[in-house]
């Protein structure tokens, strides 16, 4: 309805309909309501674009591209229309059409202030730093307000970062915007604290750091207020930027007179004093030791400035932890220097026993310990631990008990040890039975704790979760020494955890992780939706889900979990995009460079190039020759052999290793050198596939050529270029195996909770790499073989010889796939995940071996309509055959035998799954108890049930394949 005294505009009446069924998602209503009224009103143009709204949503993009540029080409000014095409544009991933639209809007309604911020941010969308320079000047002359002035100079600094030439960054753009400010400046017409921010961000970003400090420290320094202490976090920067030590360490000082429990001011405070001490810096006798007030530049000053801390602390109400951690620091750093000052601030391990004493309830008292531990000589660990132990409540119900807290705050006590425990390698050098009593007692310690969450919600976490996640840690030990129950165990315990805490996300991370060592993917799909990964995590987490799900042979859930990521990865753009606008739209200058970055760092990011390969891999693999032919598929995904679009020299490694809880010391911990070792890997192996992809991207584009032996003409079909092109690829992919191998001699084991590795060295050991690349080499001969015409025996032979030991390879690499997936042995259950991958690249060798010979079956059939032709000319009963044709037949009738057999193995594979009796298999470890033994059936449960899954879809895909293979006769 109208509202009263307010006269509506009859046209929004009539579009209201269309645009509730456009919200409801009721499309084709929309459309012919859209239809309907263009009956009666053709000009109403808002109503055309509403409807192309309508088709675009229903999947007709061209004929909603053609209505949209329809209304375009009359350049409308109607705020209706301006507002549905820009809608309508962004869904189409067009946003140049926008700033289009809005330029030539403005043409029209030269003084519209809403038109020209319109254009501006379109701009902004499509990165036009500066056209929104011009557009942000332009709204300024209409409407002089200082927030378009200063969107001007923000697109001046936006075209300084984004110049190549850094040298024209800073004698041009920066010059010019540093100007613009200062006559603002000088005109007192400076406003909003976002325009202090963008004059601080001109003079750093030209490194006038002198300059910048006196702004912040003058009077427009006094509008920076948004932010607890802005102004002095600006001025600590700069005056490290200008090495003035003395001004840092009084204004830390000052700092923390005020607050003494910030920690950065207390590590800005330590480096002064270093700094002045190395420099032998004395404080004037007769004036102010700095700007700041007084200086402190002897260890003496910082010993006693840490201790009148302490004594503050020790009256204050609330205690702070700042105090005692700084002394822990300065003895690190005085150790460090090999200063024997130490003594004066105590005995580390006794200041780390009166920590525990007043913090140790708190959860994050193991984590303030961790960093200074290393303080402590290793003979005293042991005593360490005594020491803590004895001054936690416990109570024993009788003398052979174990001792239980009594409250959380000696839960939480009690934890802590057990986390340093871990952490000094206690555990590490126990005895297996040692380490199997110690699960026992931290399993018993979990159940009691659980008493005290019996009020928690399902979203909270219980109290003792930590010590099931420790026991789970010792048994990941044991397995890795060799004991194959204890990982079942592993997952007994999580499982158990998991549903008395189901919001656990460590729970979760540690199951996905084992589940996918023990080749299991199906409950893992499960665990990580319940996740509830959001925004960045599907690239910082992602891998642990992409990394199994198609080796594994789960290619539905490949899929799903490629499409989760990329989906992510490909509305960023979109998002960045609007996140800038509201930057420039609220002043919040400083954040656009980091919107920026944080956008480049994600199109660069390793996860993303990888899951778009493999995404792209398995879409042929699942579809090529199968539902469409190689060429469709290649041609829908844009591939192309010359074009690589992987930012190699600026990947990014976003993934974060550390995801996972450990309290492991750090000689066993990931560390620095994993990771590069691990991104080295990753990038090999992305090279790998990614050559693959477009080698196979490239055989559909040679094509037959119609007169072979005339080569100009083949070059000037641009198809002998093709072939170059195939051939170059052929090499970098040898280069890359040749890097790969050289790799893996260092034979790298990285943590079992660090980096997964790469499928790499499966690639190479099951020969799957070597019958890759003889297939591409055979794509050669053949092509020769087209060009050079039957004429020629040698390559005849050549290819033969091809067929033959390619039809050796392929079956070598079958009886490497051949065995129990899962086996019963001394009762216990042990799978063979690496059979399971062995298959899955069958499958992959076996659909390339396919796209070639059906290059070959492209090649040869026109030659023997020829000859057929040639035979019935002379009508002569016997024209001898070219060898080729027998051995692509023989060639293709094996491919069909050995694929048969891999079928009927599988097919046994099922067979021996699915009678494969779980409750036979003796639990009769004493370590389980009757409740755990209900879990362990549901985990073995459910590492069969993946198996058979696994097992029946590569299955159905070979049979699909095997069709292929019988349309293969010439």
């Amino acid at each position: 309805m109208a509202a009263r005294g307010h006269v509506q505009d009859p046209n929004d009446r009539r579009l209201r309909p269309i645009y509730d069924y456009l919200d409801n998602g009721n499309n084709k209503m929309a459309i012919q309501q859209a239809d309907k009224l263009l009956k009666k009103h053709k000009d109403l143009h808002c109503a055309k674009v509403l409807k192309a709204i309508g088709l675009q949503r229903t999947g007709k993009q061209d004929e909603a591209y053609a209505l949209a540029q329809e209304v375009a080409a009359l350049e409308p000014t109607d705020d209706n229309s301006l507002q549905a095409l820009t809608i309508l544009y962004r869904e189409m991933h067009r946003p140049e059409l926008v700033t289009k639209l809005y330029e030539a809007a403005v043409k029209k309604v030269p003084n519209s202030e809403e038109y020209h911020s319109h254009l501006f941010m379109a701009y902004a969308r499509v990165g036009e730093y500066k056209k929104m320079q011009q557009a942000g000047m332009a709204l300024y002359k209409i409407v002089p307000k200082n927030p378009y002035y200063f969107w001007s100079v923000m697109s001046l600094i936006m075209q300084s970062i984004s110049a190549q030439d850094e040298n024209l960054s800073k004698t041009m753009f920066l010059p010019l915007a540093e100007r613009m400010v200062e006559k603002m400046v000088k005109e007192d017409k400076i406003e909003a604290e976002a325009e202090v921010e963008l004059y601080y961000m001109i003079l750093e970003r030209l490194e006038k750091y002198k300059e910048a400090l006196d702004v912040v420290r003058g009077k427009l320094g006094e509008k920076l207020t948004s932010e607890l202490q802005s102004r002095e976090n600006k001025c600590m920067a700069m005056y490290k930027k200008l090495h003035r030590w003395p001004e840092c360490n009084a204004l830390a000082r000052r700092l923390l007179l005020k607050n003494s429990d910030d920690w950065q001011f207390y590590i800005t405070y330590f480096d002064s004093v270093f700094q002045l001490i190395d420099e032998s810096w004395t404080p004037p006798a007769e004036e102010e030791h700095s700007l700041e007030g007084e200086v402190h530049c002897s260890i003496e000053q910082a010993v006693n400035f840490i201790e009148e801390r302490i004594t503050e602390e020790s009256k204050s109400s609330r205690p702070l932890r700042g105090p005692y951690l700084a002394k822990l620091e300065l003895i690190r750093r005085l150790r460090h220097r090999g200063c024997n000052d130490e003594y004066k601030l105590g005995d580390p391990e006794e200041l780390m026993f009166q920590y525990f004493k007043k913090f140790g309830d708190k959860p994050c008292c193991f984590t303030d310990l961790k960093v200074f531990v290393d303080l402590l000589p290793p003979s005293q660990y042991t005593k360490f631990i005594r020491q803590l132990l004895d001054v936690i409540p416990l109570a024993a119900a009788a003398e052979n008990e174990v001792a239980l807290p009594g409250d959380i705050k000696a839960l939480q006590q009690h934890l802590c040890v057990v986390q340093l425990s871990r952490l000094l390698g206690i555990y590490h050098a126990m005895e297996k039975k040692q380490k199997l009593a110690v699960v026992r007692e931290l399993m018993l310690r979990y159940r009691h704790g659980l008493e005290f969450g019996k009020s928690c919600l399902k979203t909270e976490l219980q109290f003792s979760d930590y010590y099931c996640l420790l026991a789970v840690h010792l048994l990941l030990d044991l397995w890795l020494e060799g004991e194959e129950a204890a990982v079942w165990q592993c997952l007994t315990l999580l499982e158990e955890g998991l549903s008395h805490s189901p919001s656990n996300a460590q729970f979760k991370l540690l199951l996905i992780r084992i589940y996918c060592r023990l080749g299991a993917f199906e409950p893992v799909s499960e665990l990580y939706s319940s996740l509830d990964a959001k925004h960045i995590q599907h690239d910082t987490i992602g891998y642990l889900l992409t990394r199994y799900a198609g080796s594994l042979g789960h290619y539905t859930a490949a899929s799903q979990s490629c499409n989760f990521a990329l989906r992510f990865f490909h509305s960023n753009q979109k998002d960045t995009s609007e996140y800038i606008i509201q930057a420039y739209k609220y002043g919040a200058f400083e954040k656009i460079p980091e919107f920026i970055a944080f956008r480049n760092r994600l199109n660069s990011s390793l996860h993303f190039a990888q899951v778009r390969t493999e995404r792209m891999l398995l879409d042929l693999l699942l579809e090529a020759n199968i539902s469409t032919s190689l060429e469709e598929s290649i041609k829908s995904m844009s591939l192309s052999p010359e074009e690589d679009d992987i930012p190699w020299k600026d990947l990014r490694d976003n993934r974060d290793l550390t995801v996972l809880f450990s309290w492991d010391p750090k000689d066993r911990d990931i560390s620095e050198e994993h990771r590069k070792l691990s991104l080295e890997e990753e990038t090999l192996w992305l090279r790998i596939r990614s050559l693959t992809l477009r080698l196979v991207s490239g055989l559909p584009t040679l094509g037959h050529t119609i007169q072979p032996k005339n080569s100009e003409k083949t070059a000037e079909n641009g198809v002998s270029s093709k072939i170059d092109t195939i051939r170059a690829l052929l090499q970098q992919l040898e280069a890359a195996v040749d890097s790969g191998k050289k790799f893996l001699e260092q034979k790298i084991q990285y943590p079992v909770l660090g980096p997964p590795p790469t499928r790499m060295a499966g690639f190479f050991s099951n020969g799957s790499c070597q019958c890759q690349t003889s297939l591409f080499y055979l794509v050669s001969d053949i092509y020769e073989l087209d060009t050079n015409g039957l004429d020629s025996a040698e390559i005849q032979e050549r290819i033969g010889n091809s067929f033959k030991s390619l039809v050796e390879r392929l079956t070598d690499l079958f009886n490497k796939c051949k065995g129990d997936l899962i086996e019963v042995r001394d009762g216990t259950l042990k799978t063979h995940p690496n059979l399971l991958e062995n298959l899955v690249f069958f499958v992959e060798t076996i659909s390339i071996a396919l796209w070639v010979s059906s290059y070959c079956d492209s090649v040869l059939r026109p030659f023997k309509s020829n000859l057929q032709k040639k035979k019935k000319k002379k009508k002569e009963s016997s024209v001898a055959m070219p060898p080729v044709f027998t051995h692509f037949l023989d060639y293709v009738t094996e491919l069909q035998t050995l694929t048969s057999n891999v079928i009927d193995h599988i097919k046994g594979l099922e067979i021996i799954l699915t009678a494969l009796k779980l409750e036979e298999l003796s639990l009769k470890d004493t370590l389980l108890l009757q409740e755990e033994k209900k879990f362990t059936k549901t985990v073995q449960g459910k590492v069969q049930s993946s198996y058979h899954h696994s097992v029946q879809e590569i299955g159905e895909l070979l049979k699909k394949r095997l069709d292929t293979i019988k349309k293969l006769k010439i």
